[in-house]
């Protein structure tokens, strides 16, 4: 998955990141309060993975990676990847059920398993909210 932000040059801001993503920004805002309010400060290293990827967000609690966020038109796909006892705690959890299939069947790697969705609307802010206390959580 690419993002829609390829330009190497124009490094993203809130700005560029609210007319990239439109409506969709104010499930980013609400993310990134969430996050914050529940478990401290953030830091926000945006990278440029080259010309078909374009430039992508790390956010990240303390040192430990919580996710990467790919801007895409008018909305933008959250990236995950959870070791075997975060895994477990998601198949164990209230999720919808595609979801967990999709983490479960994941393939593993050294780090964990990968998951990533599509942020539209507002049930899937709350998904992903899970999905972060899990993250903290293991």
């Amino acid at each position: 998955m690419s993002s829609a932000l390829v330009d190497k040059s124009l490094k993203p801001d809130d700005q560029i990141l609210s007319g990239v993503l439109g409506a969709s920004f104010k499930h980013w805002t609400a993310i990134r309060a969430s996050v914050t309010e529940q478990h401290g400060a953030t830091k926000e290293e945006w990278k440029y993975y080259g010309a078909k990827s374009g430039w992508i967000l790390k956010l990240l609690l303390k040192k430990r990676n919580l996710f990467f966020l790919i801007p895409d038109k008018k909305h933008f796909t959250l990236g995950f990847v959870f070791g075997d006892r975060a895994v477990h705690a998601i198949e164990q959890s209230d999720l919808p059920a595609p979801m967990i299939r999709e983490v479960k069947d994941a393939r593993r790697y050294a780090e964990g398993r990968g998951l990533r969705i599509d942020v539209r609307n507002r049930t899937t802010v709350g998904h992903v909210l899970k999905l972060v206390e899990i993250k903290v959580q293991f």
